[in-house]
């Protein structure tokens, strides 16, 4: 198994968590996204027509969306405990799931992409942080009195909406005041044997990055 990754995506992050929490042996290949490599025609036309990293390869076959990756690996190396199948359960944990792909990416995701490289997708920082404030109002309300996100244990629910919230302070929202159960869920995430390190990023010298073709 292969996954085509960066240090600075999130995405990337979710499915090296789930692999390694799983025990799951992987090869990482970087895919350098300051050189945007995930936009050459060869990325786009064999690995994934979006550009985006993750790329999870197995068997023959490529995935390229961080949900599908989580899907994948959990319905292949374990027995439902990260993705149940019964209706409700799945529904629950997909619940989440869906947030990580809408007010986390457009909130989070997208106001850090803002800060750290000043580039700016689908609103300025007001608007963008108002969004992730949805996003993090809606996992405090779960968390305040729950440990973890769906079915009251860890599950890919987690695993979805844990990078981005974990990077908050990097889009200027801050937890620790306002989101005390989020802060104290992303505390006991890190606290979980085999969890993924923080990717270190070998340089955040963005002046040399070429302009994105």
């Amino acid at each position: 198994m292969k996954l085509y990754w960066f240090y600075e995506s999130g995405n990337s992050w979710k499915v090296r968590i789930l692999l390694e929490q799983l025990g799951v042996p992987y090869e990482k290949v970087i895919v350098n996204l300051l050189k945007w490599e995930q936009k050459t025609e060869q990325f786009m036309s064999e690995f994934n027509p979006r550009g985006q990293v993750p790329v999870l390869e197995d068997e023959g076959r490529r995935f390229w969306d961080s949900a599908a990756c989580l899907v994948y690996i959990a319905r292949k190396y374990d027995r439902q405990d990260w993705l149940p199948i019964d209706a409700a359960g799945m529904a629950e944990v997909m619940q989440w799931v869906s947030l990580a792909a809408t007010e986390i990416q457009f909130g989070l995701q997208y106001t850090r992409r803002g800060v750290m490289r000043d580039r700016w997708i689908a609103g300025n920082l007001a608007e963008l942080q108002a969004i992730g404030r949805t996003a993090l109002g809606a996992l405090e309300w779960r968390l305040k009195n729950h440990d973890w996100l769906a079915l009251d244990r860890i599950t890919i629910a987690d695993i979805a909406c844990f990078p981005y919230v974990y990077y908050a302070h990097e889009a200027k929202l801050p937890l620790d005041d306002e989101y005390p159960g989020v802060a104290r869920w992303v505390a006991r995430c890190m606290a979980m044997p085999n969890w993924a390190e923080a990717p270190s990023a070998p340089t955040r010298d963005y002046a040399d990055m070429p302009a994105q073709r």
